[in-house]
């Protein structure tokens, strides 16, 4: 039986492990719109100190990938891309929001806002493939 759209998110993020382990936390949540976030941790540092770049790509590409299942059939992402705009201290708490207006093809095009608080930290750039595959519970 096909899973509802904004339950799919919850799904996929109970089969991750990688995003569990970063400790994302899905915070809202409906068809085409995605918010996740998390707080940067100790052990996501760099050698200068400062959060890894990776951190804030893989809350980008998470948050990218949930809105972008929402619709029901299973979509990968074929190229992403990210714009390191600030750098991110330990304790910080950041968000990602990819919303998915319009659902056409088998493409979609998407930018997602990285931020802490009201600064927006990152924007990432994301392409994704829809295939048939519906998401069954």
């Amino acid at each position: 039986m096909p899973i509802k759209g904004k339950d799919i998110p919850h799904k996929m993020l109970s089969l991750d492990p990688f995003s569990t382990w970063l400790g994302i936390e899905i915070l809202e949540c409906e068809i085409g719109r995605c918010k996740v976030g998390l707080t940067v941790k100790r052990d996501m540092l760099n050698s200068m100190g400062k959060a890894h770049g990776g951190i804030s790509y893989s809350l980008a590409d998470t948050a990218f990938g949930f809105a972008a299942n929402t619709h029901g059939k299973y979509a990968v992402s074929i190229e992403t891309s990210i714009n390191h705009i600030e750098a991110l201290e330990e304790g910080d708490f950041i968000v990602a929001e990819s919303v998915i207006e319009k659902v056409k093809n088998k493409l979609g095009f998407n930018i997602i806002e990285v931020k802490r608080g009201d600064e927006l930290i990152a924007l990432f750039k994301g392409v994704v493939y829809r295939t048939q595959k519906d998401w069954e519970e």
